[in-house]
């Protein structure tokens, strides 16, 4: 018997990089593996790759736009009208942009997709997590987070009072990734869910290096890329929340290559942990 038979697990960006290969390694553990992400093409190669990987891997997909509330909420009535429970969800795809864009629901693009639709699903699934024997969140957020010294600016959250610098923004996402990550533990609490943050490492994937973050980022990262780790080792932490024993019951924590690691002070900051929550709940229509 494998460690995940029966389990169900979503996974947000599990058509590539360290998401495809934390998709890959769960079903590979018996889960019956949802892949939620947007590029259907891309999510039809990822199954046969983890299929040819796993012959008797259970995977599939489910469409998934992060810059879409409304694909949001499509994603988690159709996951909700299919399935009783959830037993593990891993908020793991991102965007990372040079130049300030705005979605379709009015939000500047990085702050939505990296961190309130993931909050917005995570809420969505919540009765299905709750319903689990003991369901884990995983929230893939980065050490890019130490580099939001100050914390987060809730006078200008989507940057448009400020000069938009791509990295700091997306830096600023990863913050509210770990606030977000402590909160719902804490207020899970009395449950048997558990939420935990990740950061992958330094991995050699696409970040940076199509543009999105600017010439100077992407030269930076692609003269890097030998020092970089696989995508593999890379979901490595994601995979080891997902399925071990031996992180049962912790929650709230930060870990770094399968370790409890101390985040930034502004990561521990309880009480811009609640007021994100709160304004994430009026940003996304959520009570």
């Amino acid at each position: 018997m494998s460690a995940l038979d029966g389990q169900i697990a979503v996974i947000t960006g599990g058509n590539s990089g360290i998401g495809k290969e934390t998709a890959a390694e769960l079903a590979g553990m018996g889960a019956r593996v949802i892949i939620a992400a947007r590029n259907a093409t891309k999510a039809a190669a990822a199954m046969e790759e983890i299929k040819r990987r796993a012959p008797a891997a259970t995977v599939e997909h489910l469409p998934l736009d992060l810059a879409s509330f409304a694909s949001v909420r499509a994603f988690a009535d159709t996951f909700s009208s299919r399935f009783d429970h959830l037993d593990v969800l891993v908020n793991n795809a991102g965007a990372s942009l040079a130049k300030r864009t705005v979605t379709e629901d009015g939000h500047e693009t990085q702050f939505q997709v990296n961190h309130l639709s993931h909050y917005l699903l995570t809420r969505l699934l919540h009765d299905q997590l709750e319903a689990a024997p003991a369901a884990r969140v995983i929230n893939v957020s980065s050490t890019g987070h130490t580099f939001a010294r100050d914390g987060l600016d809730f006078g200008d959250l989507e940057w448009e009072r400020r000069k938009y610098r791509g990295f700091l923004v997306y830096c600023a996402t990863k913050l509210a990734n770990v606030l977000f990550t402590r909160e719902l533990a804490r207020r899970d609490e009395d449950t048997k869910l558990t939420a935990n943050a990740v950061h992958p490492g330094w991995v050699a994937s696409n970040f940076g290096r199509e543009g999105d973050m600017g010439f100077f980022i992407g030269l930076a990262m692609v003269a890097s890329r030998p020092l970089m780790i696989s995508s593999a080792k890379g979901a490595h932490t994601s995979v080891y929340l997902a399925s071990s024993p031996d992180v049962s019951g912790i929650t709230g924590q930060y870990f770094y290559q399968c370790k409890v690691v101390k985040p930034s002070k502004a990561a521990l900051d309880d009480a811009a942990a609640a007021r994100l929550w709160d304004v994430s709940a009026q940003m996304t229509g959520l009570s």
